[in-house]
């Protein structure tokens, strides 16, 4: 891992958490064949993410959880099928 790819990318995302789980999913993509964002040197999936992330062209965004999610497909299939689904609480 490259520590100046890290250390830029903690200025965009200074939640070290957030840069985790940012820089990992965007790691994993790569790896499955997902096209980089930026020209970087390195061969490595994860300093590419952190390039991607220290340039900007990553964002972390946490507006709809996975429960909103998950509640409004539930109320899209009591809809469709018709009929009552008992509500989740």
């Amino acid at each position: 891992m490259n520590n100046e790819y890290l250390a830029r990318a903690k200025e965009q995302i200074p939640d070290a958490k957030n840069l985790i789980i940012l820089a990992s999913k965007r790691a994993r993509a790569l790896a499955y064949g997902a096209r980089p964002m930026v020209r970087c040197k390195e061969e490595n999936y994860l300093d590419v993410a952190l390039l991607e992330i220290a340039e900007g062209k990553l964002k972390a965004s946490f507006e709809d959880g996975p429960e909103d999610d998950i509640l409004k497909e539930l109320e899209a299939a009591k809809a469709a099928a018709g009929t009552d689904i008992p509500k989740v609480q």
